[in-house]
């Protein structure tokens, strides 16, 4: 028969036994008071007293995420915050961009806006008839866009457009966007142009919508501009384009504003005048939106060769050079009077 336990052995193990379940009890208590608190200080009221921005860089992780937001003021505990998204199973969802937070935001208010990727957008607008190198100074310019410019891309190339960015996208990767869309808009209107309209190729369909483009920017008078020039085309007539020489003198950068058309511009001899070269530029000389495009594809039926400002940022029409220069006068008579009643206003 085997020695009996001790009473004091067996008091010794229940004492040790009671501890260890003490011990658990306080972990769990205490575990349970912490994540009570995280949980209160996770969906509670944060400390933001203002309307603040942060970027969220690309490939960060939630512990570099909740550093940065504690460090602006818009979470109060990092910690919390981090353990709060791996909780909630977000810890790979928080995608990067600029996010505006208002004041008093959660924690989980945070946490769901950076999972929803509902960042600042931000936009870069090109005008259309811009050179490629005015559409580069502008991206290049750009404060929210980052990364080196690409090697300029040739004249015509690039879709003028209001485009849509988030801080920190890369210069490279809008100049691709723009280009792949000015390709699909230059296709598709290429499928539907008139047959009859005397280009060869889809680069002189270009070619003349960029001069169209320069010429007006009346929407409405686009098809009207393009028949002039489709119709000095089938005569053999000079296009005459003061645009053309224009850009031949001053290349994608453009005339200063304050700088005079000169008569030496005039009789440039560069492979754009086409005051002095038959039919088309070797090249665009800007960049056409849609309208100027459409308008060479489908230009107005007349049978006008000329035409000349009126003074009210359109133009008049002339089939005759008789009827053109009657035009020209009225239109210098117009500047005349311009300048007159500016002076007389001095």
């Amino acid at each position: 028969m085997p020695p009996r336990r001790s009473r004091h052995a067996r008091s010794q193990i229940v004492i040790f036994l009671n501890f260890c379940l003490s011990a658990v009890l306080f972990v769990m208590l205490a575990a349970g008071a912490v994540i009570y608190w995280g949980a209160g200080e996770f969906e509670g009221e944060g400390p933001l007293r203002q309307e603040a921005t942060y970027v969220v860089p690309s490939g960060s992780g939630a512990q570099t995420i909740a550093a940065g937001l504690e460090r602006e003021g818009i979470i109060s505990d990092a910690q919390v915050f981090e353990y709060g998204v791996r909780f909630a199973g977000a810890g790979g969802e928080l995608k990067p961009g600029e996010y505006a937070f208002t004041p008093g935001v959660s924690m989980r208010g945070v946490m769901e806006q950076l999972r929803s990727g509902k960042s600042i957008v931000h936009s870069v607008t090109i005008p259309e008839g811009w050179t490629v190198q005015r559409i580069y100074d502008r991206v290049a310019a750009s404060e929210v866009l980052t990364g080196e410019m690409p090697e300029l891309l040739p004249e015509g190339t690039l879709r003028p457009d209001t485009y849509l960015v988030q801080r920190g996208d890369s210069r490279k990767a809008l100049i691709q966007r723009m280009k792949d869309a000015q390709d699909r808009l230059v296709a598709e209107i290429w499928e539907t142009r008139d047959p009859e309209v005397p280009v060869d190729d889809i680069g002189q369909f270009l070619t003349l919508a960029s001069i169209v483009e320069r010429e007006t920017g009346v929407d409405s008078e686009r098809p009207h501009v393009a028949s002039v020039f489709v119709n000095r085309l089938r005569k053999g007539m000079r296009l005459q384009s003061d645009p053309t020489f224009l850009y031949g003198v001053y290349g994608g950068a453009g005339k200063p504003s304050d700088a005079p058309v000169t008569q030496s511009d005039i009789e440039s001899d560069t492979p754009y005048n086409t005051y002095r070269i038959n039919g088309l530029p070797p090249g665009p000389i800007a960049n056409p939106g849609r309208a100027a495009l459409e308008a060479v594809a489908n230009p107005l039926e007349t049978d006008d060769v000329y035409f000349v400002a009126d003074g009210t940022g359109g133009h008049v029409f002339a089939e005759t050079l008789d009827e053109h220069n009657r035009n020209v006068q009225r239109y210098r008579e117009y500047e005349r009077q311009q300048r007159a009643a500016a002076e007389a206003a001095e």
